[in-house]
């Protein structure tokens, strides 16, 4: 029986096969569609990517902060106030016949309670030494420890910049809109700087000299700091020279200052600083005099801690002390925490 049923299964399977015209259609599974997975773009350095589909690439970065501050007033009447920032950046670059076309988004977010503010860092185009849009100008850039005060006001504004780059040189000159900074009792803060800048750096030293006009006050900056690698740390020398109260520097006539980066380790740095300023303005969030004429003088010493503590995490201390001549004498500082991404 069962010998039987197994040559009659055979002969059915052998009659299938023979017999095409009565044998169902094979099943034919469909290709997998390609995908376009996302490729490493190491042209313009790393963590860039081509965007799929396109010859763009892309970076995306940012940095976490936490961080406390101490002194008179912080917060109304408190001596201290906490603050968080998240900030995230996206950078695009792309190949053109005038080289390469860059896009920089960056937004931030500062939390000071529950009720937390998000801004437009800076937003700009660039390409060819040409920049236009929202973007930090070169009275931004300052000695490496935090006491210093070699600008005034806000030092990020809708501009059109050139600059000419050659090895370690550069040079350039850019129209600034000073919608945030000085102006003269009566007017509205609407004002037009034009600034220029000149630096580089040769071996172990390099330098930088800037200036800065105010067309509405008409009265002008100029700044010039180097820096040097001597000894296990880098020193650092600023001075400025105010005309008169401007949107690029009102803080005092003049001022000197000088600081060393100590590199204790290779994730430890110590940086005291010492500034002297003349004709001091007291308070620059309030009224500002319409000359220097008749001010005292001011001094201000601190220190800066930076410990890197693992990759991408970074502490930093400062404490200082300002002794005013036309005030009180005061002592500030903060302690941060950031994650750098």
């Amino acid at each position: 029986m069962n010998i039987r049923m197994v040559m009659l299964t055979s002969a059915a399977a052998l009659a299938a096969v023979a017999s095409p015209v009565f044998a169902a259609d094979a099943i034919v599974a469909a290709e997998p569609e390609a995908v376009d997975y996302v490729r490493v773009c190491d042209a313009y350095g790393t963590g860039y990517f081509y965007i799929p589909g396109t010859e763009t690439c892309l970076k995306v970065g940012g940095y976490l902060r936490f961080e406390v501050y101490g002194g008179p007033n912080q917060k109304g009447t408190s001596d201290w106030n906490a603050r968080t920032r998240a900030q995230v950046s996206f950078t695009s670059k792309s190949d053109t016949e005038y080289g390469p076309l860059t896009g920089v988004i960056v937004l931030r977010n500062n939390g000071d309670n529950t009720s937390t503010n998000t801004t437009l860092d800076s937003a700009y185009i660039d390409i060819a030494g040409l920049r236009a849009g929202l973007f930090y100008s070169w009275w931004d850039d300052d000695l490496s420890g935090e006491p210093d005060v070699l600008s005034s006001f806000e030092t990020l504004h809708n501009s059109v910049r050139y600059q000419y780059e050659s090895g370690d040189f550069y040079a350039g000159v850019s129209v600034d809109e000073l919608e945030d900074g000085y102006y003269k009792t009566g007017e509205g803060a609407n004002n037009v700087g034009v600034a220029a800048a000149v630096g580089g750096k040769v071996g172990g030293f390099s330098y930088q000299v800037i200036g800065g006009y105010d067309t509405d006050n008409e009265e002008g900056a100029v700044r010039g700091m180097i820096f040097a690698d001597i000894g296990p740390g880098t020193l650092g020398l600023a001075a400025v020279y105010a005309t008169g109260p401007n949107s690029y520097y009102a803080q005092s006539e003049w001022t000197v200052a000088a600081e060393y980066a100590l590199k204790a380790t290779d994730k430890f740095t110590i940086t005291p600083t010492v500034q002297y300023f003349g004709n001091y303005v007291v308070d620059t969030d309030a009224v500002i005099p319409s000359s220097f004429d008749g001010l005292g003088d001011a001094w201000k010493v601190g220190v800066t801690l930076d410990y890197q503590i693992v990759d991408n995490l970074y502490a930093k201390a400062t404490v200082s002390y300002l002794d005013p001549d036309d005030s009180n004498d005061v002592t500030t500082g903060f302690f941060r925490l950031q994650r750098a991404f």
